[in-house]
């Protein structure tokens, strides 16, 4: 066992689903456009601008800090936090300092453990630098300024890299399924700074922290846990000192960098914001962010589904499908028992891609689909075949299966005619069978399938072959 344990925070970026900026008009959308188009005076900060608050911005912050199990406070104001860079025009970030929107909360992860929030706050975004290759200047894009942000500060609780990723996980879950955000991680709509120290195993007195910023992957919370806490190790070892620091990420060599000196809460010389009032939260913006969750969460989606039995692979499919989840068990309510979306979790595994997303048929007819395949209506194939259909065709099942010739024949009378010509045409099969070998008791079940393309009820098939050949 290593004599160090590792104490590990994260400080989660998540750009807000609005439809505009946190303080002006300007798209919040800027993943396609050209630099510097989605800009204004506010956003550009201009002399003589002023800033407007975006109510939807803290509607979402409300339900995200619901979702984070986090206290909401009745009164909350912004601050302007200062720092001078090339894309921060104004010289200062309009954000939250000592009252944030979202108070003390939690994340509960996969498992069984526990990490704790400190807070949550709304910010505006910088710019963007650009740095072409080979060139000795870089470009400022301002698309991004003012992008409303809201910051999740972690409690130091995690401990390894397996729990930095599982929280960075659930948190893109929460975030998702609350409607806060699409979370992209490609387009930095969701970015997670780790907080890394190490100290003496059993140790109370916490060790001095770097911090790797702009993560934009699962994967590069792990690596960065990894390689950061041998880092770490191996300067201690040797008798030398961390330093705090802010260090960045190298995906490609998989190793941290440092960057700068990592700078302390009164280096920003916060103080209150004059141009923005403080905000009430009454008691009708709770209720509306609270109408905003879904009627599931993450834990919800797990929670039903162990208790189902359902595949551990497939659950958590489902879980990274918010979607697709609600929707899933919203058809529950239409089934004739419950228990029979073990099936619709099937076919959307086995069959959900790309194409599929964001065209899942209603909860509705997935139960009749479910019904139809559980009473033997269809085969197991046709049901799967007509769950495809039904991304593209908004007819019924039934219709569906009428009309492209899946509905499962289960007359007695018409498979025992099939039967019959099976045994017929496989003669070398049939004696294999009756001489003791069971498993040619498939192959002549799937010649009875192919005979009537798919259509035979296979275990009527099944009973009838073994009539035929003797075996009652």
């Amino acid at each position: 066992m290593s004599k160090y344990e590792a104490v590990i925070g994260i400080e989660t970026h998540v750009q807000l689903a609005t439809k505009s900026k946190l303080f002006c008009g300007c798209d919040n959308d800027s993943r396609e456009a050209e630099p510097n188009v989605n800009i204004c005076p506010v956003c550009a900060a201009l002399p003589g601008s002023l800033p407007v608050l975006n109510g939807k911005a803290v509607e979402l912050a409300i339900r995200a800090g619901l979702a984070l199990n986090g206290e909401i406070p009745k009164q909350t104001k912004f601050d302007r936090k200062n720092y001078f860079y090339p894309d921060n025009p104004s010289n200062y970030q309009i954000t939250q300092y000592d009252e944030p929107i979202v108070g003390k909360g939690k994340v509960e992860l996969p498992g069984g453990k526990t990490v704790g929030v400190t807070r949550a706050h709304l910010e505006a975004d910088a710019g963007k630098l650009v740095h072409p290759p080979g060139k000795d200047y870089s470009l400022v894009d301002l698309n991004r300024a003012g992008t409303p942000l809201m910051e999740i500060v972690s409690e130091p609780d995690m401990r390894t890299a397996g729990e930095a990723k599982a929280y960075a996980q659930e948190l893109y879950h929460l975030m998702r399924y609350a409607g806060v955000s699409d979370c992209d991680l490609y387009y930095g709509n969701m970015r997670f700074d780790v907080n890394i120290s190490l100290r003496l195993a059993g140790s109370k007195e916490l060790g001095t922290r770097a911090e790797i910023k702009n993560l934009n992957s699962f994967r590069a919370v792990y690596g960065v846990v990894e390689y950061e806490a041998g880092r770490q190790a191996e300067v201690l070892d040797s008798g030398g000192k961390v330093e705090q620091e802010t260090r960045g990420w190298n995906e490609d060599k998989q190793i941290t960098f440092s960057q700068r000196s990592k700078e302390e809460a009164h280096d920003y010389r916060y103080f209150p914001e004059p141009d923005l009032p403080p905000i009430v939260v009454t008691d009708a913006m709770l209720a509306k962010a609270k109408a905003g969750l879904p009627d599931i969460m993450p834990n919800d989606v797990r929670s039903t589904l162990a208790e189902l039995e359902v595949k551990k692979q497939d659950v958590e499919f489902l879980v990274e499908e918010a979607l697709l989840a609600e929707k899933v068990f919203e058809s529950r309510q239409h089934t004739q028992d419950p228990k029979r979306i073990i099936h619709i979790i099937n076919w959307v595994a086995n069959q959900f891609n790309d194409e599929f997303r964001g065209k899942t048929p209603d909860a509705k007819r997935l139960a009749q689909l479910a019904d139809m395949f559980e009473d033997g209506i269809v085969s197991s194939t046709n049901a799967k075949n007509i769950f495809i259909l039904m991304h593209e065709d908004s007819a019924d099942p039934e219709e569906l299966a009428e009309k492209h010739g899946y509905l499962q024949v289960s007359d007695e009378g018409e498979l025992q005619t099939i039967v019959e010509q099976v045994i017929k045409n496989n003669p070398k099969p049939v004696q294999q069978y009756k001489s003791g070998d069971e498993k040619v008791l498939g192959f002549l079940v799937g010649q009875v399938m192919k005979e009537s393309k798919g259509q035979a009820n296979p275990p009527m098939v099944n009973d009838i072959i073994k009539k035929k050949l003797g075996d009652k």
